[in-house]
């Protein structure tokens, strides 16, 4: 099956309703991992619960009106601390599904319960077996592998579900298999794989040969169609929009409008449409806010967020990799941190993440297809 070029028509602009809101309660993580992107990861700054009230007031609306999320992303969130943690998530009505992103070393009995009682869905940040966490470790150096552990069997012990997210640097034969059988064995109901990429304070490229990483998705394919237990994440993507390119569907895959994506940073601050942008700046963009929920209510940012000047060059983006890419109606345009921080504007168009995580993925899923067609009876 070829992929071709969908007739979308018209600017994707932002939309003004977001489907979700990140959360940084505090910019301090207990790790330093080799890859993280998060520059101010050493100091505990923490959000107000003022900010959780100015975001809580439009979030509740927004999931009266249809499911709505709030993701607690920091730093590590759990170093905020159970008693600040519900603070901030008090504002919040029940209707307001809570996720957190975590590395799982402060997990224990007492989080556990914490999270049952607030009905948090949790994600983990865990890279496989022991040898491939080398460059998760302590602030000291120390490797963080057994405490992540512990803080899953905990939530084992709790019944308490959760998702995995693994980050892959350098993506070879057989890893793909390794990984999805180590992640059957952990217990995780859905499985995210992030490829490395070069954002933020972690400067290291993730430029890698073609074959290699479309090798790495297809053999992926082959792990999860094998055992397919758990949802992977990327496959499903895929999947789902080449089912829609063999139903003729395909431009219904895109929102017609990108999510905004609003990042609430731990002071207020709002950045949207890429989460790793939030606590960086530059002389000519800024800091990249496009406002402060202390002062602006979140919905009138969100209205005005395509003034943004660094957001006006990204549509503008968007636009020319619509023109250009064949892969468009699957990517939708790439994201803008990974624009900046690989090209240093955000009117580019192809990147390194969009070749590891969007093009060969998509290439990787059709070669295992084409390897893998069923025999005529």
């Amino acid at each position: 099956m070829a992929v071709r070029r969908p007739a979308y028509s018209g600017m994707r602009g932002i939309a003004s309703v977001p489907s979700y809101v990140v959360m940084q309660p505090t910019t301090l993580c207990n790790l330093d991992c080799v890859y993280c992107y998060l520059p101010a990861r050493a100091v505990d700054r923490r959000m107000p619960v003022a900010v959780a009230e100015a975001v809580a007031a439009p979030a509740n609306e927004w999931a009266r009106q249809g499911r709505f999320s709030v993701v607690w992303h920091g730093g590590e969130p759990l170093a905020a601390g159970r008693a600040h943690l519900g603070a901030l998530l008090a504002p919040f009505d029940e209707s307001v599904e809570h996720h957190v992103q975590t590395n799982a070393t402060l997990i224990d009995d007492a989080w556990c319960e914490f999270f049952a009682e607030h009905r948090i869905r949790v994600s983990v940040s865990v890279d496989g077996p022991r040898e491939r966490n080398l460059e998760r470790v302590s602030r000291g150096g120390r490797p963080a592998y057994d405490r992540v552990m512990a803080g899953i069997a905990a939530l084992r012990r709790h019944g308490i579900p959760f998702s995995a997210l693994c980050v892959v640097s350098r993506p070879a034969p057989g890893l793909a298999t390794e990984l999805y059988e180590y992640f059957l064995d952990l217990g995780c109901d859905v499985l995210g794989i992030n490829i490395e990429e070069t954002e933020g304070v972690n400067t290291r490229r993730n430029a890698h040969g073609a074959e290699q990483v479309s090798g790495f998705w297809a053999e992926l394919v082959a792990a999860w169609r094998r055992a397919p237990r758990i949802h992977v994440r990327e496959v499903e993507w895929s999947l789902r929009y080449l089912a829609a390119v063999l139903d003729g569907t395909e431009d219904r895959v895109l929102p017609r409008q990108l999510d905004p994506i609003p990042t609430i940073a731990h002071d207020g601050s709002v950045v949207v449409l890429s989460p790793e942008l939030a606590g960086f700046s530059d002389p000519d963009y800024g800091d990249f806010t496009s406002g402060n929920v202390l002062q602006t209510p979140l919905p009138d940012i969100l209205a005005a967020a395509g003034r943004t000047r660094w957001v006006a060059e990204f549509l503008a983006g968007v636009e020319s990799c619509r023109a250009r890419c064949p892969y468009f109606g699957f990517c939708g345009g790439g994201h803008a941190a990974n624009r900046y921080f690989e090209h240093g504007r955000f009117d580019g168009t192809e990147t390194d993440h969009c070749r590891n995580s969007k093009i060969r993925l998509l290439e990787g899923v059709l070669d295992h297809a084409r390897h893998h067609q069923p025999t005529p009876a």
